[in-house]
């Protein structure tokens, strides 16, 4: 019934985007595209939170229109002009393949304003980027995954190697290392931000590999739903929004997920959508965490000891008050050489370009 009510929803956001009327000059229209469905549970559905957001701090001052399931490429240019010859006054492009397709389209309406999630790129005046930084709950629950493990052996599902990817990796990896020597990462490539076959595939190769701990970086409960097959042997952790549903099995038992990374897109949206409104709005680059409320980490269940609770709670805190950076020394590069030396933190370009799996890590970052 959920799933029914979120697309019915979609379907009249995709007639608020494309044939709406002109509005008043009072009202600000902010337009979203999605990658996903905003049913997958997931990204995309935490980015429709945010977008609701909006409507509910601005009410009738906004108008909000959205276009759900958006392939990069091509048909995310046509989309993303469509919505600028609709009268959007502010259009958010919330995947990394959207990059050039949003600077092409913004070089044509230099009065309106794109903001594009996960990129790099601001090739023009009306162009601002924004991300999260994830790489701060990977953290986290690669030491959750690190203690929780029976076999040492953990696994993350990525989507596409870009920086984003390698960085989630890296930490996960390096903060279950340090809680546990012993641990093995496994990662498979699903090449695909949402595909639940394909996820679910990914998860189900792990876990007849023995791996008992996995984490995704794509976008559906598909990883969550294979690993609840296990009845219990094996855990996961919710990717993008809480994917509460999977915190108990059907027995009552705790599980699958353990917890979860949160993207809260909310504060962000309510913000830029204001400045736009108030006149206070610049061109940027964020770059928001755990310190900002963008990254959040769900509810642990209690599969997860106290101790361990305790524990990553505490790396929650650090973070959150700046104590603590999760590229911090004595770190070396896959190969062996020098990376981070004792007490040294990553600066933020070489994590935006990050192309590297630290030591470790075996297998190779595809092309």
């Amino acid at each position: 019934m959920i799933r029914r009510t979120l697309l019915a929803t979609a379907a009249a956001g995709l007639t608020l985007a494309f044939s709406a009327p002109a509005m008043a000059q009072d009202v600000t229209k902010a337009c979203f595209v999605y990658v996903g469905p905003i049913g997958d549970g997931g990204w995309t559905f935490q980015h429709h939170q945010g977008a609701l957001a909006v409507k509910e701090a601005y009410g009738d001052k906004v108008e909000i229109a959205w276009q759900e399931s958006v392939p990069e490429g091509a048909d995310a240019e046509r989309v993303i002009t469509q919505m600028a010859l609709s009268g959007c006054n502010i259009i958010f492009t919330t995947s990394f393949g959207y990059m050039d397709p949003t600077n092409n389209v913004a070089a044509k309406f230099p009065d309106v304003k794109f903001e594009h999630s996960t990129g790099y790129k601001r090739e023009h005046p009306n162009v601002s980027t924004y991300n999260a930084r994830f790489y701060e709950g990977r953290a986290v629950v690669g030491h959750i995954a690190g203690k929780m493990t029976q076999t040492n052996k953990i696994g993350y599902i990525a989507s596409f190697p870009i920086p984003e990817v390698i960085m989630g990796i890296n930490s996960y990896y390096h903060h279950a290392k340090l809680a546990n020597p012993d641990v093995e990462l496994v990662v498979t490539w699903a090449y695909t931000w949402f595909d639940p076959a394909k996820e679910a595939d990914a998860a189900r190769a792990m876990l007849d590999q023995g791996v008992d701990v996995i984490t995704a970086h794509t976008n559906s409960t598909a990883p969550l739903a294979e690993i609840a097959k296990e009845g219990g042997k094996a855990w996961g952790f919710g990717q993008a929004s809480d994917m509460a549903a999977f915190t108990t099995n059907d027995d009552g038992t705790p599980g699958p997920r353990i917890a979860s990374i949160i993207d809260e897109w909310s504060p962000y949206y309510v913000k830029r959508v204001g400045q736009l409104m108030d006149g206070t709005y610049e061109q940027i680059d964020s770059w928001a965490g755990m310190p900002e409320g963008e990254v959040v980490i769900g509810a642990m269940n209690d599969a997860i000891p106290a101790d361990v609770k305790a524990e990553a709670q505490a790396m929650i805190d650090a973070i959150t008050s700046g104590e603590y950076h999760p590229f911090t020394g004595p770190m070396n590069k896959q190969d062996g050489s020098a990376w981070l030396a004792e007490g040294e933190t990553a600066d933020d370009g070489t994590l935006l370009g990050m192309n590297f799996y630290i030591e470790g890590i075996t297998g190779d970052i595809p092309n």
